[in-house]
């Protein structure tokens, strides 16, 4: 496996991702994956009933555009 590469691969087919899926996607800790979203620098999730998921057509859409701040923080 080449440096900057990983073994954890979404199947294409899932489109909401939780808090769990997008950690370990983006190799982040479930905390800091909080704690980017309380600082305005990840995509805002949506909220499903008391779940909350991300689009991943729109983090793609993010990490393509290099990671921008997407609000003021909180």
């Amino acid at each position: 496996m080449a440096v900057g590469e990983t073994s954890f691969d979404l199947p294409e087919s899932i489109a909401l991702l939780t808090a769990k899926q997008v950690a370990a996607w983006l190799q982040i800790s479930q905390r800091t994956l909080w704690r980017m979203r309380s600082a305005g620098q990840l995509p805002e999730p949506l909220r499903l009933g008391g779940t909350v998921r991300w689009r991943k057509e729109e983090l793609d859409a993010w990490l393509a555009a290099g990671c921008p701040p997407q609000r003021k923080p909180r």
